[in-house]
């Protein structure tokens, strides 16, 4: 199973010889987990983007990749819109705007959104932590 998964985005990129893959990643309540990855396939599909999906049935978290041509703008500005799409789906059904990948730079404004009041925390845990910034900066926690 976990070869297959491990695969899935290679075989996604054999698709479309030399695209370049954007993935994301959503976690929704398992009640709403088939309803969330309708809702990924059928804004996928509509996005005029190639790409697959791939889950953890059992906890609720899914995969997206989107094949783009990381040199045409429009085909990423699409995965980026795609991306906010299924996002917001997400967030909506009671998810997380990621569920296994981290924050880093592109959930970052979703992270505002679901736990903003959270965030001060989360900074002075970081400066705590990290006082000069160097580890990993810019990414996980927004700066303010």
């Amino acid at each position: 199973m976990w070869d297959a998964r491990h695969n899935a985005l290679h075989a996604s990129l054999a698709l479309e010889p030399g695209s370049r893959a954007m993935t994301t990643d959503v976690a929704v309540p398992v009640s709403e987990l088939a309803g969330a990855k309708e809702h990924a396939r059928r804004v996928l599909d509509g996005s005029g983007l190639r790409g697959g999906i791939v889950g953890h049935a059992g906890d609720g978290n899914f995969h997206v990749a989107f094949l783009l041509d990381p040199d045409d703008a429009e085909s990423v500005e699409r995965a980026r819109r795609l991306n906010g799409a299924i996002v917001e789906d997400a967030l909506a059904r009671g998810g997380t705007c990621t569920g296994e990948h981290g924050i880093g730079f592109g959930k970052l404004e979703y992270l505002a959104r679901e736990h903003g009041d959270l965030l001060p925390l989360l900074r002075g845990i970081k400066e705590l932590l990290d006082p000069n910034g160097i580890m990993n900066p810019g990414k996980v926690v927004p700066v303010p």
